[in-house]
């Protein structure tokens, strides 16, 4: 029978017997860090997300308004913050807490 030969381990967390793909699967799931906009929205690599209030941006002697579109973001590995092109800045690092998606 196919699947008789595949390696079972014991996971301590949960206290079960599964296999060691099932294991590595759920290990790489706690692993992932979900960014999430203002309302709860999950982001994601290209998404669209617009400001949900105006922003000074430090260095660039600019601010943006609420309403902005910002195409194409980036997630950075941290919960709360994310890479973002807009003409005219560079490097523009905005927090998910003041982007709610489109």
């Amino acid at each position: 029978m196919p699947g008789d030969d595949e390696d079972y381990v014991y996971d301590e967390e949960s206290g079960e017997w599964m296999s060691a793909a099932d294991l590595a699967d759920r290990r790489a799931a706690a692993d992932r860090i979900e960014v999430r906009d203002a309302v709860g929205n999950l982001l994601a690599d290209g998404d669209q997300v617009t400001l949900i209030k105006d922003l000074d941006v430090k260095g660039a002697g600019q601010t943006l308004k609420q309403g902005t579109v910002i195409k194409s973001i980036r997630l950075t590995g941290d919960a709360q913050e994310i890479d973002c092109k807009f003409p005219g800045i560079k490097g523009l690092v905005l927090r998910a807490e003041f982007v709610r998606k489109r």
